[in-house]
């Protein structure tokens, strides 16, 4: 092969608590203040990470952010140590300490949208940083980020990084969540389908209960970064009513691999519309365009949300067919787990099925496609990117030995308060940074 789509898992960090944070997303807030257990969730992402990595599949690591966040809280006026800042802060508003202390960085999904060199004028990587304004446990997330990417992706003649978007709704962007790439061979030109919550400029109607977090003013502005062109670019409007029964994003109902898009009946607003511009662009390509669509009566929308099914993967292995990755959630619900082993024997592409324990990750609102970043790379883009990230039997030994000694095994909301846990969390994220070779990408000082 000399292309490769590389999947970066965000690690689990060491403050994973249930605070509800995330208005919209059923999962996050329904399982609000029960207790979680850090390392579990961080041995979870683990062993997704190498199942996948010993199948084949090119796979990195993106590391946790640092938290309790404590510039943010010193932006907001507390004064003092950061252990009497911490304390401050639990007495006077414990939900903004779980809001600076939420560990949802994990979700690499939304850590930025990537073009591939084969799509974009200057034939280099672009990567934008996801301001992710609709959340302020999330917008803290871009300055890091963008540090931690441009760590990884250095050389200027292959990557380019571009800033976060404004912060304010206009420009509202989510990331690679909302974002899919269809084509054939990963460094083949292809079509990029952005899809997006609502139109705010010159109207449009949006959901009625739950926020659209992407705007399409944000992907256009995107798509114009990327240097792409109109004829390869496709703005879909998800449905506003599955926004408001929980699709918070795109990846909720719907996910992409090379040439195959498998999708919910009522996942994008004018559907067969949609669709059929993909279907002529790629055409265009000589790329043939195959739209697996789940019928409402097969799988209701209800039942998609509560087991993620279009928060799968879907990964090309090296014999050429692909497999759909999903939690186990999916494979515990009658309907979901019939539609998938009645799909695999249809003759699509899709012809085989892996499940993940990804439980401590799915009560908190992010399952399979939720953890990771996919980043198509020719064989010398694949070269220039920090070795040290990608997942192997050494690694893995490594970094389980790390979270056993630094990750606590329960953390409720009241455990934040504690100073303890940003020392350690400080200590780990110090030897983190060492174990995968990155620069200088947190606050605190060493």
């Amino acid at each position: 092969m000399s292309a490769y789509e590389v999947n970066f898992d965000g690690l689990v960090g060491l403050t994973h608590h249930y605070a509800g944070l995330s208005f919209g997303n059923v999962a996050s807030t329904s399982n609000k203040n029960t207790p979680a257990n850090p390392k579990l969730a961080a041995k979870q992402g683990l062993q997704k990470m190498k199942t996948l990595s010993d199948m084949g599949f090119k796979q990195g690591v993106l590391p946790p952010q640092e938290r309790p966040h404590i510039p943010v809280l010193r932006q907001l006026g507390f004064t003092g140590s950061d252990a009497q800042i911490i304390a401050a802060v639990a007495k006077q508003s414990p939900q903004l300490l779980s809001a600076v202390s939420s560990a949802s960085s994990m979700w690499t999904a939304n850590a930025a949208t990537v073009s591939p060199s084969a799509d974009t004028a200057d034939k280099r990587v672009h990567f934008t940083v996801a301001n992710l304004n609709n959340k302020f446990h999330r917008a803290i997330e871009a300055d890091t980020t963008s540090a931690t990417l441009r760590s990884i992706f250095k050389n200027e003649a292959h990557f380019v990084h571009h800033a976060a978007l404004p912060q304010q709704a206009l420009m509202g962007d989510e990331g690679a969540a909302n974002h899919n790439r269809l084509g054939g061979a990963y460094d083949q030109a292809s079509v990029q389908v952005f899809v997006y919550g609502q139109q705010f400029l010159g109207g449009g109607i949006g959901p009625k209960h739950y926020p659209a977090r992407q705007s399409r003013e944000a992907s256009e502005a995107v798509a114009r970064l990327h240097q792409l062109k109109a004829e390869q670019t496709v703005f879909v409007q998800q449905h506003p009513d599955v926004i408001d029964q929980g699709v918070f994003h795109n990846d909720v109902i719907a996910v992409s691999n090379q040439n195959v898009l498998f999708h919910h009946q009522h996942a994008f607003l004018n559907q067969s519309e949609a669709l059929a511009e993909i279907r002529e662009k790629m055409a265009r390509l000589g790329q043939e365009f195959v739209s697996i669509e789940v019928p409402d009566q097969r799988v209701s929308v209800k039942d998609a949300v509560n087991t993620y099914l279009f928060n799968s993967q879907l990964l090309t292995r090296a014999d050429g067919g692909m497999s759909i990755v999903v939690p186990e959630e999916s494979r515990q619900n009658p309907a979901v787990w019939g539609y998938l082993n009645d799909m695999i024997q249809m003759g699509t592409p899709i012809d085989d099925i892996k499940v993940f324990d990804l439980r401590e990750s799915m009560r908190n609102g992010g399952g399979p496609a939720c953890l990771r970043l996919r980043v198509a790379v020719n064989e010398a883009e694949l070269n220039a990117i920090n070795p040290n990230l990608f997942m192997n039997d050494a690694m893995f030994t490594r970094l389980n030995t790390w979270v056993d000694q630094y990750y606590r095994d329960q953390l409720a909301q009241q455990d934040l308060a504690d100073p303890q846990l940003l020392i350690e969390s400080r200590t780990a994220l110090d030897e983190l940074t060492q174990i995968l070779g990155l620069g200088s990408v947190y606050h605190f000082q060493r």
